[in-house]
């Protein structure tokens, strides 16, 4: 597997663990506005996001939680390779609902929530 993406956790705002109950994680890159902050997981890449959009199929990873993706908005690419921005919904739906989205294979929420914790690695590939 190559790896598109390896960033690392920075910060987790206030109210990630509700949205993460619900499934949806928001990556935001460090420096996001403090409006923004509180909902996101701010982090900082490793290097770059390559410029091949990963295709359905392709693994993220949150520390030892795995999801596969199983859809991608037109644009949910480029937001990251741009601000370090995207909405990864896991809900296992192969529609997304916004362009800026990625969607993948649900996961146990309550460990996401407990995965999502400063220093945690994420990588897409």
């Amino acid at each position: 597997m190559s790896v598109l993406l390896k960033t690392r956790v920075t910060a987790v705002g206030p109210e990630v663990a509700d949205l993460a109950e619900g499934g949806v994680v928001i990556l935001f890159a460090d420096g996001a506005p403090p409006e923004l902050a509180e909902v996101s997981i701010l982090h900082l890449v490793d290097g770059a996001p390559s410029d091949i959009t990963p295709p359905v199929g392709s693994v993220i990873s949150i520390g030892d939680l795995t999801a596969k993706i199983t859809g991608i908005g037109d644009y949910a690419w480029q937001k990251v390779r741009d601000i370090g921005h995207v909405v990864i919904t896991f809900n296992g739906s192969d529609h997304v609902e916004r362009p800026g989205e990625i969607c993948a294979s649900e996961v146990d929420t309550g460990e996401l929530v407990s995965t999502l914790k400063v220093g945690a690695t994420i990588t897409i590939g």
